[in-house]
């Protein structure tokens, strides 16, 4: 399956997203710290990155355009508290292949998971 990198700067928010997506058979890395993420892309790739939008150091946009330096063909999904839509259009900009409210549905985030893998696949 794909290799998946979560940033989400809330503890559980990551661990669930794992959960769900380690029964889908996928291998995920969790970060909850921008800058520990960035060091594990530069050395580890991945197929797919979720990261919301609201981090500690810096927006989950940033951190996507740090990303994409070492990762271009990256897919990405973008979470977020508070939906904002100027944020979207920005995200969508950048290629991101969802943006998904939180809190997370299961259901959602599967097929999300599945769309942005499918997308990566067609590049």
């Amino acid at each position: 399956m794909a290799r998946i990198l979560v940033l989400d700067d809330v503890r559980d928010a990551g661990v669930l997203i794992q959960r769900i997506l380690q029964k889908k058979g996928h291998v995920v890395h969790v970060f909850h710290d921008e800058d520990e993420a960035l060091r594990f892309t530069e050395k580890n790739p991945v197929d797919l990155a979720i990261l919301d939008m609201n981090l500690r150091k810096m927006d989950g946009l940033g951190v996507l355009r740090e990303m994409r330096k070492a990762l271009p063909r990256m897919s990405a999904i973008m979470l977020t508290g508070l939906p904002d839509v100027d944020m979207a259009r920005q995200a969508f900009s950048l290629g991101v292949v969802a943006y998904c409210a939180k809190p997370i549905d299961k259901d959602r985030l599967e097929e999300k998971v599945v769309e942005a893998l499918l997308e990566k696949a067609v590049f």
